[in-house]
């Protein structure tokens, strides 16, 4: 039996240890995330796979259980993040757990602008990193999103 620890993003790559593990012989192999599943993007300044590229985007933890090959996946519960943190400081009541459950702190964040961002990553040109010149270190203008 192996136990992996990983947050399970593109799932690519939690594939890859599960077959090595199996074929290093590991009759089981039970997958566990230090994090619960980012299901989101997050669209205030972390470059992250899209919502297409996550492996939890659109699938059931069952589901991502058999697509990555593992026995048992186990994932942190979202309330008991939220605990833990709130225990070792008190003053922490509010936090940004939108790449975890889509609810996006600033509230002006739609389902359109989500697909503007994921449509412009995929076009030649218009993504940008930090590797660009343009000086602005590929950050998304939040202030172009309507609230309305």
């Amino acid at each position: 039996m192996l136990l992996v620890d990983d947050s399970i993003v593109r799932g690519t790559t939690s594939r890859e240890i599960i077959m090595m593990a199996r074929e290093a012989g590991a009759k089981k192999v039970y997958f566990a995330s230090a994090s619960p599943p980012v299901r989101f993007a997050n669209v205030y300044g972390i470059d992250m796979p899209t919502r297409a590229e996550l492996i939890a985007s659109h699938r059931s933890d069952e589901e991502i259980c058999r697509e990555i090959g593992a026995d048992a996946l186990i994932y942190q519960d979202l309330d008991a993040l939220k605990v833990a943190v709130s225990s070792l400081n008190p003053a922490l009541t509010n936090f940004d757990t939108s790449c975890f459950d889509g609810h996006y702190i600033t509230n002006d964040i739609s389902a359109d602008y989500l697909a503007s961002v994921e449509s412009a990553r995929g076009k030649p040109g218009q993504q940008h990193d930090s590797h660009d010149d343009d000086g602005e270190g590929g950050q998304l203008d939040l202030n172009l999103v309507s609230s309305a």
